[in-house]
């Protein structure tokens, strides 16, 4: 590897930023004048927090709303203060985290490009080098020339985008911005970040599309309440953020614990030993069912690890309910190597009520039709679910990437799925 790749372009240790809180605003005033009248209580919005970045690498950032993210990066963009840590940067940063923060409002949109490019640092000539991309990119025709205040907001965010992402920066911070303007537009941004992970620039990216994550991200750190609670691989960061953000996540003594629990149960008649299990599968839930088997099977009920993308196939899973349910749904998604989901359906989208599951009693769920995916190795997910009583979707037991399966065709396919499709050609008289 180049040893290029191995510097730091971002270290950060032992980082807080620490907010005061008041009930009222007088409390405020009230500690301004008297400093030794404690009136606040204390906001830990990033706690103790160690970070490295190294060059080219792609770090997505992940965690809930409040979880400190945009806090982070506005700290190492230097808009905010930490309260105290250690925080170095390497190199220039071009932040998409505020778009048009440094424009004018009475400004135009030409003279709010000069502006911006003296913010980010540039001189005149380099703005001068510059300005036709931005423009080019932007879009916006006349509307360059009048004042910024009389724009929409979908032309105010495609000059400040413009603006942000025409400079060569070392690193590039990214906060839920690429989906800015129409769909042309969106489709320019994502092909203008495609081309700084090219050039293997440092990209930070915050984003609640984990779709995205997993396309671009090298590597996951997940935030929570202030603090880093994962570090690593994006897929494994990607799974661990839905535990969080449905609840389920647990530490590593429960995670074992449940391990240990469904080994006893091991029984090897079941259909999922006939089958390419995931040593790696991810499950979780409230327990209150169990996904106990699983399993493809061919039109004459022969167990199916190689299917024809041609071929009808069912998929089944047996539950065993440990307390009574109220419909609940069932649920399989077909996701490629990368961890992208590709396809998939539940019980609630196909409109098959389920009713009343007993506790005790086994269920079968069976999923049936062709599997029209392009050639190549899959995983398969499945899961059991429910909605309480506030319409907030509760995970029972899930299977994340349970088996592995393979898809051939008979013939060539674009893209991920097979179109049917029914060609006709012909002169024209």
């Amino acid at each position: 590897m180049d040893t290029n790749q191995k510097e730091n372009v971002i270290e950060i240790n032992n980082l807080v930023k620490r907010y005061k809180m008041y009930n009222r605003k007088k409390d405020r005033l009230v500690e301004a004048i008297i400093p030794r009248i404690n009136r606040h209580t204390d906001f830990l919005a990033v706690n103790n927090l160690n970070l490295t970045v190294k060059k080219g690498e792609i770090l997505g950032i992940l965690g809930k709303n409040g979880a400190g993210k945009s806090t982070l990066l506005k700290m190492i963009t230097g808009v905010v203060t930490p309260t105290q840590g250690e925080l170095k940067v390497n190199g220039k940063i071009s932040s998409l985290l505020e778009l048009g923060a440094a424009f004018n409002m009475e400004l135009t949109g030409e003279e709010n490009i000069y502006q911006h490019g003296q913010v980010m640092g540039l001189s005149k000539e380099e703005i001068e080098r510059t300005k036709q991309d931005v423009i080019k990119f932007a879009d916006i025709g006349d509307h360059l020339y009048q004042p910024v205040k009389t724009y929409s907001s979908g032309m105010f965010a495609r000059l400040a985008f413009a603006c942000a992402i025409n400079v060569d920066p070392d690193i590039l911070i990214v906060d839920e911005v690429l989906s800015v303007g129409d769909m042309a537009f969106q489709l320019k941004c994502f092909k203008k970040f495609e081309q700084f992970k090219e050039k293997g620039k440092t990209i930070l990216f915050v984003t609640h599309n984990i779709g995205d994550v997993i396309d671009n991200c090298s590597r996951v750190i997940i935030l929570n309440k202030g603090e880093k609670i994962f570090d690593g691989e994006t897929k494994e960061g990607v799974e661990t953020y839905k535990k969080l953000i449905t609840g389920m996540l647990k530490d590593d003594k429960e995670e074992k614990k449940a391990e240990v629990k469904k080994e006893k149960i091991n029984d090897k008649s079941l259909w999922k030993y006939n089958f390419n299990l995931n040593p790696d599968m991810i499950t979780y839930g409230n327990n209150e069912a169990e996904i106990y088997d699983f399993g493809i099977f061919n039109s004459k009920g022969e167990f199916e690890n190689v299917i024809n993308n041609d071929e009808e196939i069912s998929v089944k899973l047996k539950a065993k309910f440990n307390k009574d349910v109220e419909c609940p749904t069932f649920s399989m998604t077909i996701k490629d190597f990368t961890g992208k989901e590709i396809c998939g359906t539940n019980t609630n989208i196909q409109k098959l009520y389920t009713g009343k599951c007993s506790q005790n009693h086994e269920y079968i769920c069976e999923f049936k039709q062709k599997m029209k995916l392009a050639p190549g190795k899959y995983t398969m997910s499945l899961s059991c679910s429910k909605y309480d009583m506030n319409g907030e979707l509760v995970p029972i037991n899930r299977n994340y990437d349970a088996l592995i399966f393979e898809v051939i065709s008979k013939k060539p396919v674009v893209g991920y799925y097979e179109l049917e499709t029914q060609l006709e050609f012909k002169e024209i008289n």
